[in-house]
């Protein structure tokens, strides 16, 4: 029986080579060895945003690198002059999620268009906590309500345009 164990996993992993895809639909797709994580660019203004990231998220800063300490120096006129302190390099953790940040260019403005970044929460006070403290400084686009798909939904652009959507989950079955 132990000299049919082998054949047999031989078949079957020649089976699963030759394999037709499912049809689109059918079945989920397997899992990649990748992930997609978010890298936000400050323009200078990183380590203000780590900060605040700490004091109204509980944020855990986990990598800080910065210009000065690249051993490759930046190409000239990359950056404006002066800017060895500025933060290079940066992960953070919420919770389960790595967010990565840069002072990027060191342009002053950050621009952040076109996505936002959701907090997933278990409790109404936790989502009008984090809420709460990310609309400090900046806007309110959609006040923290009671919806049909969760009991607190809000969006709050922070005081440096990142937009957040605020999210109680919903109870598990």
């Amino acid at each position: 029986m132990s000299a049919q164990a082998p054949k047999s996993k031989v078949a079957a992993a020649k089976s699963a080579a030759t394999a037709k895809p499912a049809a689109a639909g059918s079945a989920r797709p397997p899992a990649l060895p990748s992930q997609i994580q978010s890298y936000l660019f400050f323009e200078g203004h990183c380590e203000e945003a780590l900060a605040y990231y700490r004091r109204v998220l509980g944020a855990e800063v986990t990598t800080l690198l910065r210009f000065k300490d690249s051993p490759e120096p930046p190409e000239p006129g990359m950056l404006p002059p002066d800017s060895g302190d500025k933060v290079m390099h940066a992960e953070f953790r919420v919770g389960g999620a790595v967010v990565l940040a840069s002072d990027g260019h060191c342009g002053g403005v950050p621009n952040f268009q076109g996505f936002a970044l959701t907090l997933l929460v278990r409790t109404v006070a936790e989502a009008e906590k984090y809420f709460s403290g990310l609309a400090g400084g900046g806007e309110v686009r959609m006040p923290l309500v009671k919806t049909f798909f969760s009991e607190r939904f809000g969006m709050v652009a922070d005081r440096f345009g990142v937009l957040w959507m605020v999210h109680v989950a919903p109870a598990g079955p």
